[in-house]
């Protein structure tokens, strides 16, 4: 059962030693790529308030939180936005660099593809880095959503 892959290749195969860091870092790379388009379409925020802000009003599609934040913004923010994914897998210092900052601890994008897309991205990294963790709660769409964030009965 040992060597499939290099079976099924006819040949010997082997990975490099750094392989797992590797796709990690391109990992960090693509989610970072992915916040810094959503900041420039204008559907990222940064920073507590304004995440806040976004998930009262019914504007965000993916909270996304520091990995190294405090777990009690973490919470407050889940409770706000209680029917939407919070991804926790980037560092503050890798959710800063996107949005041209030192340090973010927290972001919100507006729901779409470009959100569901780096919702996937976040749960790949996840999967690299202990302690990260995808919440997976169902999204609403937004036209199912009010001014206050309650759900329409339409």
């Amino acid at each position: 059962m040992k060597r499939l892959f290099a079976r099924s290749a006819r040949r010997p195969v082997s990975a490099p030693a750094d392989l797992a860091d590797r796709i990690e870092a391109l990992l960090v790379q693509r989610c970072g790529e992915g916040l810094g388009l959503a900041r420039r379409a204008g559907i990222a925020v940064a920073g507590f308030e304004q995440v806040a802000e976004a998930l009262r009003r019914g504007k965000a599609g993916l909270v996304v939180c520091a990995l190294d934040g405090a777990p009690a913004g973490r919470g407050k923010l889940a409770v706000l936005g209680r029917s939407l994914p919070l991804a926790a897998a980037l560092t503050a210092a890798e959710l800063g660099a996107a949005f041209g900052r030192d340090r973010v601890v927290n972001a919100a994008v507006g729901p779409g593809p470009l959100a569901r897309r780096l919702l996937s991205d976040l749960r790949r990294l996840a999967g690299f880095r202990a302690g990260a963790a995808v919440d997976e709660q169902t999204e609403l769409a937004p036209t199912e959503r009010q001014e206050d964030g309650n759900v329409a009965n339409e």
